[in-house]
């Protein structure tokens, strides 16, 4: 059994012991299995503070029992808590200028002429956390069309966690998160509310938080025109994101863009439907058939 940091010792239920190897590897396998993530060695600390930081809310001591019960057919929501509890949720507005820049100056202004005649407009916030992402979307949306939330516009915003769902659907972030952006601009989106901000109407009007799983079902019917999925699957192995590109492709209009993280590349992006077109951005290729 491996030493325990002050921190993860501090975080042990009384009386509670650290966590062993088998039992790392079943928490391992479970996440991948309920939600895709990969947890390395190297997690093996965050992981044992978190699950002890379980335990002792649920008033538990036992790991190993911890495991059977939420791998088990009564966990219940036990089961959506430990994958909360699993999964590492990191946002902030204007997060990766760049994308954002591309998006107002190479995607936006022709989708919102074609919404401005009536057509159908669908961004996807995939792995949205706390909302941070899908609103500064929404304020490129209405920076360059203050009408976009009359129109047929919609940002589908979805992550695994309910608990930070919740979240962002109250839409309230400290001033700080707010200091990217310029006075004017925090002025004319937000509401004061004590001593912090909430989106204001007309951000909410263009955004709608969904749970998903990204390595289930997806029960969208229409195709997206843009789909940011970034800082998401690197908690994916290889074979998790390669059987998500394919699906990210039909779930695309025809030369769509999908917009990854910073540290995430696609290999070979031809032979799943992409081309590159920019920094850890790509579009989507026309396939036989689709458009």
């Amino acid at each position: 059994m491996s030493a325990l940091t002050a921190e993860v010792a501090a975080n042990l239920p009384d009386g509670g012991d650290a966590i062993s190897d088998a039992d790392f590897a079943r928490l391992s396998a479970l996440a991948n299995r309920l939600a895709g993530l990969t947890i390395p060695p190297s997690k093996r600390t965050m992981v044992q503070s978190r699950i002890a930081r379980r335990l002792r809310t649920l008033g538990r001591r036992d790991i190993s029992q911890y495991i059977d019960f939420v791998s088990g057919p009564d966990a219940g929501d036990e089961r959506e808590a430990f994958v909360s509890v699993m999964t590492t949720n990191v946002s902030s507005f204007l997060r990766e200028r760049h994308h954002f820049d591309t998006l107002e100056k190479d995607v936006l202004p022709q989708l919102l002429a074609a919404a401005a005649t009536g057509k159908r407009v669908r961004l996807w916030s995939a792995g949205c956390s706390s909302g941070q992402e899908a609103f500064t979307m929404a304020i490129s949306i209405l920076r360059l069309d203050p009408r976009a939330a009359d129109r047929d516009i919609q940002i589908v915003a979805t992550d695994i966690d309910h608990a930070i769902l919740a979240r962002a659907r109250q839409a309230t972030y400290e001033a700080r998160e707010l200091d990217v952006f310029a006075p004017n601009v925090r002025a004319a989106f937000f509401e004061k509310s004590g001593n912090r901000f909430c989106a204001g109407q007309t951000l909410r009007r263009l955004v709608s938080f969904r749970h998903l799983n990204l390595n289930a079902s997806w029960p969208m019917r229409g195709v997206f025109d843009v789909i940011f999925c970034r800082n998401v699957v690197i908690y994916f192995d290889t074979p998790t994101q390669e059987a998500l590109w394919p699906r990210f492709h039909a779930q695309l209009a025809p030369e769509g863009w999908l917009f990854l993280g910073h540290s995430e590349r696609m290999a070979n992006p031809a032979v799943f439907g992409f081309a590159p077109n920019g920094v850890t951005t790509y579009r989507s290729l026309p396939a036989a058939g689709k458009g």
